[in-house]
């Protein structure tokens, strides 16, 4: 039995969601804010924050923002979704095109399910007590202000600069500080790959039009 095309990008889309939304769960409900577990060293860390805004912690604004953020990661959403049917039903469409805006789609979908149900069902995370799911007293925020759950963190460099360094001597860096989870990164692998890997496609794709 031949499974088809649009089977398989449907599953490959509902286990990368599971994957986001497991992992999110289990550090929410085991994790303190600003808890950390090493996992390979200094270099790859379990590190508990959550965000307000874009991916890998950027910020967009107040309450205001956050609506407007996530109404576009809607739309987004949408639109990506309505263009994967579209190219389905072109035979000659390649399957790395698919699984690379699939990626794309199931990542911006992974972080709007938190932002519009994780103030819903979770109460607060802080510093010093682990969130509960679906608590008694309701959950920390409304409808569509929940906050973005990350805990990917690499910081590859983390060192003091000797002093004879130019301008830097004698400082602290730390390379790579963002802290992101797994809809981030599908959004980005998905986005490199499409980049370097199918842009021909595209550029076929649109000046056929």
């Amino acid at each position: 039995m031949k499974i088809s095309r649009g089977t398989k990008i449907t599953v490959f889309v509902v286990l990368m969601l599971v994957i986001d939304q497991v992992i999110k769960f289990l550090v929410k409900t085991n994790m303190a804010m600003g808890e950390s577990i090493h996992v390979f060293g200094d270099w790859f860390q379990i590190y508990f924050i959550e965000n307000n805004g874009m991916a890998f912690g950027m910020q967009f604004g107040g309450h205001i923002g956050k609506y407007i953020l996530s109404i576009f990661r809607i739309v987004l959403v949408t639109v990506i979704f309505c263009y994967i049917r579209k190219l389905l039903k072109k035979p000659e469409t390649p399957i790395g095109v698919l699984i690379g805006l699939a990626a794309i789609m199931c990542g911006a979908l992974g972080n709007i399910i938190d932002s519009l149900f994780y103030g819903l069902l979770f109460s607060e995370s802080t510093y010093t007590e682990v969130a509960q799911f679906l608590p008694a007293a309701g959950g920390y925020a409304g409808f569509l202000q929940g906050r973005v759950v990350d805990m990917l963190y690499f910081p590859l460099i983390d060192t003091d600069l000797p002093q004879w360094v130019p301008f830097w001597g004698g400082e602290h860096v730390i390379f790579f500080r963002p802290i992101f989870n797994f809809a981030d990164s599908c959004i980005t692998c998905g986005a490199l790959y499409l980049l370097f890997f199918k842009w021909r496609f595209f550029s076929t794709e649109f000046s056929d039009k």
